[in-house]
């Protein structure tokens, strides 16, 4: 039988650990899934306080946190071209054969495609976010995504509705594009081990306290659930610039014995908070998937959710009540969430997202695409310049300069220090892949 091939894979974004969220925790989960089917992940980020160089975390997953400072919403300062010396670098040490850039906000990623590009490597997007197309903010996005996506070589993304939104943003032939839901791991969330009584309702709500994940939404439910319904109270878990409007509500309606404000949440305790309700509320504005869902289900909760993006995706009809982004239909779906309630197996539900739901399955799919990436041709400069010049009348000509000037500066990096001279890294072999190695032989030997 012949031996499948393995990857060296660069995963890369600004938002990774020990930042807490969906997509740092999509890569750290994935990586671990690709170690364990054999391949190599190295992961590139931006450096986190004290946070910098080289660190390796579970199963001798490697990350470099490179000694540049994020400027806005954790993203570091764009560049260009000058992060390419120190990405040739690492490219050339760690031996890459693909590069993964994760998240449209990650000026990060978008820069290491566009290298990665330039030296020739196959590359994969996964784009995590919804964004519209009439403000400021997402126009110049689109803009950036569209340069970036212009040459990829695969994408992926985490629902069919984020695929639609990507599409049209970047112009990207849908067939280019995959979709591979996120998963959640469900020995990390498990339901309570007894059932909670029922005579008093708590919800759980745990987000970053932002307008588009609906606090303000919030701040208008919270009391009305409260007047209809004198058994229920809420634990609201996460910290933003809106968390000061949740806590003036609380004085205003004088709910400070239903309302507990837990603060920023660590995702390790994240399980211990959803285990102790009964319902799980999500208000976000706009969403590509949620995992926060997916966790909640997992523990046993029943979801009450805004309709928007990709949540109807995620899970079936039984096991969420969804609700349109506005006050008064939230109330009434909290209010139908409570009258089913007592028809909620919470075990039944872990088992059935088990089933659901897996990383490694995530992992296999991603695979596949990977493999199709590398399958691709390799094209020249100007095949390449060609698709930059179709983004726009102005925007392809100045994406064409952007690329050429790339170019060049990875021509005299090349005559400035070859790649001969470029020490590489030894691979990071754990004692444990030792030993499966071994049994691997061993069961060989004895088949011969």
């Amino acid at each position: 039988m012949r031996e499948k091939k393995k990857h060296r894979i660069l995963m890369v974004s600004d938002f990774f650990y020990p930042n807490f969220g969906g997509v740092e925790s999509h890569i750290y989960y994935l990586s671990q899934c690709l170690l364990k089917l054999g391949h190599k992940v190295v992961v590139l980020t931006h450096a986190y306080g004290n946070r910098s160089g080289v660190r390796y975390m579970t199963n001798g997953l490697k990350v470099y946190y490179v000694p540049w400072k994020p400027l806005f919403m954790q993203s570091v300062l764009p560049t260009f071209s000058g992060t390419l010396p120190i990405m040739r670098t690492i490219f050339v040490r760690e031996k890459i054969s693909l590069v993964h850039g994760h998240q449209a906000f990650s000026t990060l990623c978008h820069e290491a495609l566009m290298h990665a590009r330039t030296m020739g490597y196959k590359v994969v997007f996964t784009d995590h976010s919804l964004y519209g197309f009439a403000d400021v903010g997402s126009i110049h996005m689109n803009k950036v995504l569209q340069f970036t996506l212009a040459d990829a070589t695969q994408a992926i993304c985490v629902s069919h509705t984020s695929k639609e939104n990507t599409v049209l943003r970047s112009g990207i032939p849908a067939e280019k594009v995959y979709v591979i839901p996120n998963a959640v791991d469900t020995a990390m969330f498990k339901p309570a081990p007894e059932r909670l009584p029922q005579d008093q309702i708590v919800i759980v709500v745990i987000s970053r306290l932002v307008y588009r994940k609906g606090a303000d939404l919030l701040v208008e439910v919270i009391p009305e659930v409260c007047r209809l319904h004198p058994n229920v109270r809420f634990i609201i878990g996460g910290d933003g610039p809106k968390r000061v409007r949740l806590e003036e509500m609380r004085e205003k309606h004088s709910l400070q014995d239903r309302v507990e404000m837990l603060g920023a949440v660590p995702h390790a305790q994240v399980r211990s908070v959803l285990i102790s309700g009964h319902i799980f509320l999500n208000s976000s504005l706009t969403e590509a998937f949620c995992i926060a869902i997916l966790e909640s289900a997992s523990c046993g909760l029943l979801t009450v959710s805004t309709r928007v993006g990709g949540v109807p995706e995620v899970l079936p009809d039984d096991m969420i009540v969804l609700a349109e982004p506005d006050p008064r239909d939230m109330v009434q779906a909290v209010g139908k969430a409570i009258t089913i309630l007592p028809n909620i197996d919470p075990q039944a539900m872990h088992l059935r997202m088990k089933r659901l739901y897996s990383w490694h399955d995530v992992a296999k799919r991603t695979e596949r695409v990977y493999e199709r990436a590398l399958k691709c041709a390799d094209q020249n400069l100007l095949e390449r310049l060609s698709r930059y010049l179709a983004c726009g009348a102005w925007a392809g000509k100045l994406f064409c300069l952007v690329m050429i000037i790339n170019y060049l500066f990875w021509c005299f990096l090349k005559l400035w220090q070859p790649e001969e001279e470029i020490e590489e890294a030894p691979d990071v072999e754990l004692l444990h892949q030792r030993e499966e190695m071994s049994e691997d032989s061993t069961v060989i030997g004895s088949m011969r």
